[in-house]
């Protein structure tokens, strides 16, 4: 729509200044563009320069007419975030801080492998689930992330690498959405940006290869298998209630069972024919023979097909404030041979980047806490374990 002087460019009154243009995926793009009197194609131009080439400047996008380029400078950015710290450990593992504002910082880390390249992204300041296990858990919750701040990690990254290898090729093959939060309580801001994770004109990544973490929120789940279904992670983390009720508190709304059951109805809709299930090792907590014989049975209860799921052991990164200890290399060696000779597939990750603090757990970040974690967490000292053999019932202080 042509407004006002004669060969003069207005934005119309209800395009809202100044959008970060990162908050789209390609529909949302379109129909912003709409708005500014372009047709889609257009969108798919500037999606192309702003994800595939890390355009930030509008003058640099050759292609769009000069007119749409002006509109685009009086109401629209391409706002990445500000980096605070990069860190780089010894295995290559890179940790950037980025600063998300009024206090808080979220952390995103590149983990480099012979086959691919894997960016373990953050989806809130802090995390209201509360896992004892998890350094994140323990800084509190702020806020949601944005979807311009979950992709803006991705856009930041992919590209920034690509400058640091000298390369024009894509860095970053896996995308899994393990850094701070839980991903599905942030739902409404995460699906944009995976679909611009996924799209061809974006970063054009398999489903496979997008991988989405969560403590278990059902409804949620079955909502993501409808919507955007991509890899799923549960992090599991104990083989009955009462245990888990303790380490993972989202479990007393959300029991295994149920939990299961959604993970079943998830597999309908998924890219791949199996859930993954981490589980945290946690000396003398959740790694006896016991525990991982209960887990056996766990599966098999609840199995509609022969493999259907896989364990990820995952050794514990210790902090100081959980109270709790790594399971020992032959402990986690033996709890898996429980589950393998079972004929679940079983991995143990490997520890990557625990000497920049960006290994799994130790997210932290900045966090203006709103949810009084400190006090919360005192009151869950004390881990309940149910007897997993013929003994009486205990408590085992942590």
């Amino acid at each position: 729509m042509r407004l006002g002087l004669p060969g003069r460019w207005l934005v119309p009154a209800h395009v809202h200044m100044t959008v970060n243009l990162l908050d789209f995926d390609l529909n949302g793009l379109a129909a912003f563009c709409e708005r500014l009197g372009e047709k889609r194609f257009r969108a798919t131009q500037l999606y192309r320069w702003i994800h595939q080439r890390g355009a930030c400047d509008f003058d640099q996008m050759s292609d769009l007419a000069k007119s749409l380029r002006e509109k685009l400078k009086a109401c629209a950015t391409i706002q990445a975030l500000p980096v605070i710290s990069e860190h780089r450990s010894s295995d290559g593992t890179i940790k950037w801080l980025f600063d998300v504002g009024a206090g808080n910082a979220v952390e995103a880390v590149f983990i480099p492998e012979d086959d691919r390249g894997t960016l373990c992204v953050s989806s809130q300041a802090g995390c209201a689930v509360g896992c004892r296990f998890c350094s994140t858990g323990h800084q509190g919750f702020s806020r949601n992330l944005t979807t311009a701040e979950i992709i803006a990690q991705l856009w930041f990254a992919e590209h920034q690498l690509r400058k640091q290898f000298d390369t024009s090729e894509r860095v970053i093959s896996n995308v899994v959405m393990m850094g701070m939060g839980e991903p599905l309580q942030n739902y409404a801001a995460l699906v944009p940006a995976l679909r611009t994770m996924l799209d061809d004109h974006g970063y054009g990544m398999s489903r496979r290869r997008v991988t989405v973490s969560t403590s278990g929120v059902v409804p949620m789940i079955d909502r993501l298998a409808l919507d955007c279904p991509v890899a799923l992670a549960v992090s599991l983390h104990a083989p009955n209630d009462v245990l888990r009720d303790n380490l993972v508190p989202l479990n007393r709304k959300y029991p295994i069972d149920e939990l299961m059951d959604a993970c079943n109805r998830y597999l309908e809709h998924a890219p791949r024919d199996f859930i993954t299930f981490e589980y945290c090792m946690l000396d003398g907590v959740n790694d006896q023979p016991e525990h991982a014989q209960q887990l056996v049975e766990l599966v098999r209860r609840h199995a509609r097909t022969g493999v259907w799921c896989k364990f990820n052991l995952i050794p514990f990164n210790p902090f100081p404030a959980s109270g709790l200890h790594r399971s020992s290399a032959p402990q986690v060696a033996a709890f898996a041979r429980i589950l393998s000779d079972a004929g679940i597939v079983t991995t143990v990750r490997k520890t990557r980047g625990d000497d920049i603090d960006a290994a799994c757990g130790q997210l932290a970040g900045e966090v203006q806490d709103r949810t009084r974690v400190e006090e919360r967490m005192a009151k869950r000292r004390t881990i309940t374990i149910q007897p997993v053999g013929p003994t009486a019932h205990s408590n085992k202080e942590t």
